[in-house]
């Protein structure tokens, strides 16, 4: 009998130290529900505000004009910097929230992983908004070229050449600098950039030696003359 006894003794109070343990960790339950609630209001508020800060700044219609965004748009993909924006707003404040929530409950392993992810986020946002900016300097400097060959008297098939070589480099090594920002595979992005300032030299020597050939053929002649 004191066998059982002694067995039931155990299992009652092992009961007990588990109802107790459940007791005192319904608090904490419900703050982490509550803190859950209340960071999901406030990220929804913050990528909406996002998205008007960023709209407000008309980058979406400059953007817009480029040729590539043209085509990803006849193809069914539509680029939106500031829905982007907005997005990555939004879960940055979702994982900040859970970091809160999961500390709230002693979750430690799970607390250390989403802080990687939310030290992480803003690095992309960094990244989305250096690629907005490449992309509008991209079109920019291609409308600049562009204009700039043609008051030159430049050749239209080169104007457009010099034009489109200088977006985009600009837009390549945006693209690059992006992925530094987000540090993916920097030693290939180091030696593509290397590369890609080589080519566009040589690309650049090429066209305005092709492109000038003519002008200055013409000024040689006139400089003879003069003479």
């Amino acid at each position: 009998m004191n066998y059982f006894e002694d067995w039931n003794e155990a299992v009652v109070a092992s009961l007990q130290n588990l109802w107790a343990k459940i007791v005192a960790y319904i608090p904490e339950l419900f703050g982490a529900l509550l803190v859950l609630i209340i960071g999901l209001i406030i990220a929804h508020g913050l990528s909406k505000l996002a998205q008007k800060l960023v709209e407000l700044t008309k980058v979406d219609s400059i953007i817009g004009k480029i040729d590539a965004t043209k085509k990803l748009k006849d193809a069914g993909v539509k680029l939106s910097i500031s829905a982007l924006i907005a997005w990555i707003v939004k879960w940055f404040a979702i994982v900040v929230t859970l970091v809160a929530v999961v500390d709230i409950l002693k979750l430690e392993q799970i607390n250390l992983f989403l802080q990687e992810v939310a030290l992480y986020i803003p690095n992309v946002i960094v990244a989305v908004v250096i690629l907005a900016i490449g992309l509008v300097v991209g079109q920019f400097i291609y409308d600049v070229v562009q204009k700039s060959a043609k008051t030159a008297h430049v050749t239209k098939h080169t104007a457009d050449t010099l034009a489109a070589l200088a977006k985009w480099a600009i837009i390549i090594f945006t693209f690059m600098a992006s992925l530094a920002q987000l540090n993916v595979a920097t030693s290939l992005i180091e030696i593509l950039f290397t590369g890609l300032v080589a080519m566009l030299a040589l690309a650049l020597g090429l066209a305005f030696g092709l492109g000038g050939k003519e002008h200055a053929s013409k000024w040689l002649s006139k400089a003879m003359k003069s003479k």
